[in-house]
């Protein structure tokens, strides 16, 4: 029997619509994957964070049991597909299951295997490869896809570091990025021997490192999916980045901006270029589906230079999948999906990113991610619900209705998912949650509006605690979930 060609959005919607194969999101949290359950029939989330309090129709999160400390999200998600209560809620909706992960691992991969499943993402070893920031230096090199001028190499001290800059003529003000790691922890600022010394043991000894010349730039984020018909390419947005109000972390990602004319039209159809050529050459590397680039622009010049590659969803993917163009034909991340599921289609992808790149496809959201930033741990006594919260007149902000739906917010109202709940350890770097507004939450100098500090302070307010037992201590997790 010849299967049936897919030929149009239109069909590759319905074609979701009528799913009957179980579709699983495993993850800390739904975050990444918010709002996909409407587009596909039989997506299920299951969570180890229970952020609706029960309330989601199809997030599912087990009771608790004891596990080992988690050192990664990877280790969350083998311990969800490892639960007896997650076992049994996919044996019971039977079918062939499918999994997507924001992380997983050869673990996970086993895992997937004994549950009679598959992983509707590349294999782990490729995308741990993918994930080397070392690596993606030299596939975006082969792409044409050029990285701020830099070197690659270990590092054995600093007069070593001094050597290895001046051979490539990179100055005396360093940025050094380890090969993994989130960047808020492992991007690190180098002008002088002192600087060095802060960080001497997380760069000496940890393979090779990327030492760049240091500009004066602007943050981007890029997501697309490389499918078998080329490369669908999403919306250039501004990235939010070491706000002391949201993140304890100078270089840490805190935050998206999409609005249609975020960068120049240059900057903009430039960076669609750039992120079409890599990933082309992402599909000859063996790698296929979603992946999200960073930029940095260049303020003085405008140039544009690769920064990293996430081959995976990231903690961008809920603002790419919400945009306009999303409701308008279908959210990037059905194209992964349509992808792997092995079902025959044909799709105009010039065409695609064509009409993608109109800026009346895109239409203005913010999200922050709130982290609690004081040098403190503490346990949470009282934490506001997910839902949607108003700012009255007077600047307070106030809970106002449940929902699980951003796209139900209205003026002077914003959508808050709790991460930290009653009970939980509030530490130094901790998700309190993310909150998502209509417009923007940076001017157009990319400082935080006065408008988004008072929502900041208004959720922040909202979080009582009380000082841990003298005699506790508390290993604060170095890993992000998100």
């Amino acid at each position: 029997m010849v299967k049936k060609v897919l030929k149009n959005i239109s069909e590759i919607r319905r074609y979701f619509h009528t799913n009957e194969e179980p579709i699983y999101f495993v993850s800390a949290t739904n975050f990444n994957l918010l709002g996909i359950d409407e587009w596909v029939k039989n997506f299920k989330y299951i969570c180890y964070m229970d952020c609706f309090d029960g309330r989601h129709p199809n997030v599912f999160v087990p009771s608790e049991m004891p596990h080992d400390e988690f050192q990664s999200i990877e280790d969350i998600n083998n311990y969800l597909l490892q639960h007896k209560e997650v076992i049994d809620l996919i044996k019971r909706r039977g079918g062939k299951p499918r999994f997507v992960f924001l992380m997983f691992d050869e673990r996970t991969e086993e895992l997937v295997k004994e549950l009679g499943g598959e992983i509707w993402f590349p294999k782990a070893k490729l995308r741990k490869k993918l994930d080397n920031k070392i690596e993606t230096v030299r596939v975006g090199n082969k792409a044409g896809v050029p990285s701020v001028p830099n070197a690659l190499s270990e590092v054995h001290s600093y007069e070593h570091l001094r050597q290895i800059a001046d051979k490539a003529g990179l100055g005396d003000d360093l940025v050094l990025q380890s090969a993994f790691g989130d960047s808020g922890h492992t991007t690190f600022f180098i002008r002088s021997e002192a600087d060095f010394r802060k960080h001497e043991h997380e760069i000496v000894g940890q393979g090779e490192i990327k030492i760049m010349k240091r500009i004066d730039c602007r943050g981007s984020a890029i997501e697309a999916c490389a499918t078998r018909e080329g490369t669908i390419v999403g919306p250039l947005m501004t990235e939010l980045v070491g706000f002391k109000e949201l993140t304890p972390y100078r270089g840490g990602w805190c935050g998206n901006e999409i609005f249609a004319t975020a960068f120049s039209p240059k900057v903009r159809q430039q960076a669609r270029d750039l992120t079409f050529k890599f990933g082309e050459q992402l599909r000859k590397e063996g790698y296929r589906g979603y992946f999200e680039l960073d930029f940095l622009i260049d303020k003085k010049t405008g140039e544009l230079w690769l920064g990293e590659l996430n081959p995976r969803i990231t903690g961008a993917s809920s603002m790419t999948n919400h945009a306009a163009f999303a409701h308008a034909d279908a959210p990037l991340f059905l194209f992964h999906l349509l992808e792997f599921s092995r079902k025959p289609f044909k799709l105009d992808v010039d065409e695609i990113n064509e009409r993608w790149a109109d800026p009346d496809m895109i239409d203005s959201w913010c999200q922050l991610v709130i982290k609690h930033t004081e040098d403190s741990v503490d346990i949470i006594t009282d934490a506001p619900q997910s839902g949607i919260y108003k700012m009255l007149e007077d600047g307070r902000v106030v809970y106002d209705r449940f929902d699980y739906h951003r796209r139900a917010v209205g003026e002077n109202e914003a959508f808050f998912l709790r991460i930290l709940r009653q009970g939980d350890y509030r530490y130094e770097g901790a998700d309190l949650g993310i909150l998502v507004m209509r417009g923007r939450a940076m001017t157009n100098a990319f400082k935080l509006t006065e408008n988004a500090k008072r929502w900041i302070h208004g959720i922040k307010s909202a979080y009582s605690a009380r000082p841990l037992p003298a005699a506790a201590t508390l290993e604060e997790p170095a890993f992000k979930i998100m």
